[in-house]
C-alpha cells in the first residue's frame, strides 16, 4: 500500500498555567501589550458577571457568558486590522469590544433590542450570531468579495466546537481551500456544545485537523494563553493579507460558565472537573506572569478594579435609560410590504400598545 498523506497538526503554549514561561515570547509580543491585554481581559471578565447578574434581576434577556474565553477574544481584538472584518458568534464581547462596540450597545442587543447591533464606531463587522455556524457562510463571503475587489483584508469568524460539526462550517471551509480566500477561522474549543462533550461532538484528536480536508493550515493553540493565539492571528492575518489564502486555529479552552443563563450545566458536568478548569483560566495566568516579571503589583489590581467597575457601571446605567422600541419595531424591516397575516398582527400589537 502507497501512503498519498501524511500530516501532523501543531500545537502551541508560551506560558503555562502557573504563569511561568515554558519558552521564549515571541518578538511580536511586549510589555505594552501584554498589559494592555490583561486590562481589557479584566474588564470583560468584570463586564460579563455583571451581565450574568443584570440577568438573573430581569433586566437582561439569555445571555451566554464568556468566563475563561477572555484570552481568546482579546487576543483576536488586538491582532485584527482595523479595517478586517469581524463575524463573530455569541461569546465574542471581548473582541467586539476591541474592535470597537460600546458595553452598552451589547447590553442593549442582550436586552433585547436589535439596535444594539448599529454599531456606531465599527458600522463593517458583523452582528453576532446565535443560529449555530451560519456565521461561516458569511464570512466566506466576505472573504470572497475582498478578493475579487483585490483589496488587502481579511475576513475573521468565530464559533464553537460544537459548530464544527454543522454543514455550515465545512461547505466555507472548503470553499475557503479551493478558493484560496483571506479568511481566517478561529474555533473555541471550550469542550462543551452546550451539553454535548468536545470526545462525543468529533472523533478527530484535534479539531484543527479538518483543515486538511481542505488542504489549508491547521494549527492548535492554548486558548487560555494570550500569546498562543495572538502570535498564532498574526501569522493567519499576514497570510490573508498576502494573498496566501486561510487558515483554521483551534484555540483550546474551557467553558467555565453554564452555556447560556437558560443552562444549568451541574446536571451534566462534575464539580471536579470544573475545578480542574479553574486552574488553567488565562486571566489568573496572565497576571501570575506580569507579577513573576515584576511588571504588576497589588496597587495596580486594585486601581485596575476600581476602573473597570467604575466603566461597567457606567455602561449600565446608560443601558437602563435607552427608551425601549415600540412592540411593534419587531415588524420592521422584514418586508416592504408585510402580507397580510402579518399586518394583521401588527394591527393587533399596535391596538394593544395604545390601549
Amino acid at each position: 500500500m502507497n501512503r498519498t498523506y501524511n500530516f501532523s497538526i501543531s500545537s502551541t503554549q508560551f506560558i503555562a498555567p502557573d504563569g511561568n514561561l515554558i519558552k521564549p515570547l515571541p518578538a511580536t509580543v511586549n510589555e505594552a501589550l501584554l498589559l494592555k491585554a490583561y486590562r481589557q481581559m479584566v474588564l470583560i471578565r468584570t463586564y460579563d458577571q455583571k451581565a450574568v447578574a443584570l440577568q438573573r434581576t430581569g433586566k437582561l434577556g439569555t445571555y451566554p457568558s464568556a468566563l475563561g474565553q477572555e484570552a481568546i477574544g482579546v487576543a483576536i481584538g488586538l491582532a485584527m486590522r482595523a479595517d478586517d472584518v469581524f463575524v463573530p458568534y455569541y461569546r465574542d464581547h471581548a473582541t467586539q469590544y476591541l474592535r470597537g462596540v460600546s458595553l452598552t450597545e451589547m447590553l442593549q442587543y442582550w436586552g433585547g433590542d436589535e439596535r444594539g447591533s448599529h454599531y456606531k464606531n465599527c458600522p463593517q463587522d458583523m452582528p453576532l450570531c446565535v443560529p449555530i455556524a451560519t456565521q461561516f457562510c458569511h464570512a466566506a463571503g466576505i472573504a470572497s468579495a475582498f478578493k475579487i475587489r483585490g483589496e488587502k483584508r481579511a475576513s475573521v469568524v468565530t464559533g464553537g466546537d460544537g459548530s464544527t460539526s454543522k454543514g455550515d462550517f465545512l461547505e466555507s471551509l472548503n470553499l475557503s481551500g479551493v478558493w484560496q480566500l483571506p479568511l481566517v477561522m478561529v474555533i473555541n474549543n471550550n469542550q462543551w456544545a452546550i451539553s454535548t462533550r468536545r470526545e462525543v461532538q468529533s472523533h478527530g484528536e484535534t479539531l484543527a485537523q479538518k483543515a486538511i480536508s481542505a488542504d489549508i493550515p491547521g494549527v492548535q493553540v492554548d486558548g487560555n494563553d494570550f500569546v498562543s493565539l495572538y502570535d498564532a492571528m498574526l501569522t493567519a492575518l499576514e497570510r490573508a493579507h498576502s494573498g496566501k489564502g486561510p487558515t483554521l486555529i483551534e484555540a483550546v479552552s474551557y467553558r467555565l460558565s453554564d452555556h447560556t443563563t437558560a443552562d444549568d450545566a451541574t446536571r451534566y458536568r462534575s464539580n471536579d472537573e470544573l475545578k480542574k478548569g479553574w486552574d488553567l483560566e488565562p486571566v489568573k495566568r496572565l497576571r501570575d506572569y506580569l507579577h513573576h516579571e515584576k511588571l504588576w503589583g497589588s496597587e495596580q489590581e486594585r486601581q485596575l478594579q476600581t476602573d473597570v467597575k467604575q466603566q461597567v457601571d457606567e455602561a449600565v446605567s446608560a443601558y437602563l435609560e435607552i427608551e425601549p422600541e415600540a412592540p411593534t419595531a419587531m415588524f420592521d424591516h422584514l418586508f416592504e410590504t408585510l402580507p397580510a397575516p402579518l399586518q394583521a398582527q401588527y394591527d393587533e400589537v399596535r391596538r394593544t400598545h395604545q390601549s
